[in-house]
């Protein structure tokens, strides 16, 4: 179940980048699970991760191995995938199994093992089936391709219960030239990151400098990826990693600079909402607009205040045009001095509450209407500034309890 269709886009090639996945068998036999990015020399890399306490394996040898490559001068030339098993709780066990997922590769690909940077996604506590595991990657290596269906199936062996593909790709008009920016994420349960998501990867062939690269991949990580969430819960294993392989157009003037952090922040606000319609038993695609806030950061706590309460989700499902709950949520927020005849709250084109109450207009018959649509936005002026933010959502359906409490069987 998901909202919307949005088919998998076109991937552009891109120099030097190749993709190969295989069938590993990690949980299910039969299913592409193993994904290998293979990057070349001249790019740099930046990546965020989860700042859950208890960070996966894959994560924390990740950023070991970025941090040695920054120290050696060297680039993480692989990226290495599987599904089917977090190896989040596993201990120095765990960390092993990474370490060592890392040195196969490096071995069969001819670099060192600090340039391999693993990702895990699927059930915790567990440890990696290595058996199966370390045999998938040389069939992995050997299916390697940069054209768009290396990239859609690439995009394929990330998922875990996942209902579709989720991709983005832009080019950015970058004076006289251009650069490609192709992007694949995973995630529909465990949503709420504190950083990026469940797992996005995006490469471009622009040429950019390490330092601004990461800061420009933790400003678009701010205003798509941690503005999204589907059960208020950050997974162990969150991963955005990004590799700008430095054989395009180089991104150095200032003007160059903002088109490319548009391009980027397009790309994974495409992934990231793809997330939320994906969400587990999602039927509903929710946007929460919060405006008239003192700063962005009061209006992230009021639009997550609305996007976590259950009441508010599942009247969403129901599409109970229950406004109340709301109106309620809005008014638990964490913010000092809420003036309430002060608040206007709109669902879509009709207007639910204006000086401290039901708004003289609204009729339950038009509240309905909205509820019964797909796609719906709630728009919330607080009337206390003029800073805002914008976050989605999905609604909370019967199908979310089924799925996670089958989720391991």
């Amino acid at each position: 179940m998901a909202v919307g269709n949005i088919p998998f886009p076109t991937m552009p090639s891109l120099d030097g980048v190749c993709l190969g996945t295989a069938m590993a068998g990690i949980k299910k036999a039969e299913r592409r699970d193993l994904v290998v990015v293979e990057l070349p020399e001249s790019a740099t890399v930046a990546g965020v991760f989860t700042r859950n306490a208890f960070c996966a394996a894959p994560v924390q040898v990740a950023k070991e191995h970025i941090k040695r490559c920054g120290e050696q001068g060297a680039t993480p030339r692989y990226w290495l995938i599987n599904t089917g098993n977090a190896n989040a709780g596993t201990g120095e066990q765990g960390l092993n199994d990474a370490r060592e997922s890392c040195r196969v590769l490096a071995e069969e690909a001819g670099v060192l093992p600090h340039q391999v940077l693993p990702f895990s996604t699927g059930v915790i506590g567990e440890t990696l089936p290595m058996s199966q595991l370390l045999a998938g990657i040389a069939p992995a290596l050997a299916t390697r391709d940069g054209d768009s269906p290396a990239w859609e199936q690439a995009a394929e062996g990330i998922l875990t219960t996942d209902t579709r593909l989720k991709g983005a790709s832009v080019t950015v008009p970058l004076g006289d030239s251009q650069v490609t920016l192709n992007g694949f994420a995973k995630g529909s349960g465990m949503i709420r990151p504190d950083m990026a998501t469940m797992l996005g990867f995006v490469v471009t062939d622009a040429a950019i400098e390490p330092t601004l690269l990461d800061r420009l991949l933790r400003d678009a990580v701010d205003r798509s990826f941690n503005c999204i969430t589907v059960d208020s819960d950050t997974s162990t294993n969150d991963a955005c990693l990004m590799a700008a392989t430095g054989r395009g157009a180089e991104v150095t003037t200032q003007a160059s600079i903002n088109a490319f952090a548009d391009g980027l922040e397009q790309v994974l606000v495409a992934l990231a909402q793809a997330v939320v319609r994906d969400g587990e038993g999602a039927t509903k695609f929710v946007t929460l607009d919060v405006t008239g806030a003192e700063t962005r950061r009061e209006a992230l706590d009021v639009a997550f205040t609305v996007a976590h309460s259950p009441l508010v989700k599942t009247a969403l499902y129901a599409s109970d045009a229950n406004w109340g709950r709301i109106l309620a949520a809005v008014g638990r927020a964490p913010v000092d001095g809420f003036d309430v005849d002060r608040v206007v709250i709109d669902l879509d084109e009709v207007r639910l509450v204006e000086n401290g109450g039901r708004a003289p207009g609204y009729t339950e018959a038009a509240g309905s209407a909205v509820m019964a649509r797909e796609e719906i936005t709630i728009r919330m002026d607080l009337g206390r500034g003029d800073d805002g933010a914008t976050v989605w959502t999905s609604d909370l359906s019967h199908d979310y309890v089924t799925i996670n409490a089958d989720y391991r069987s």
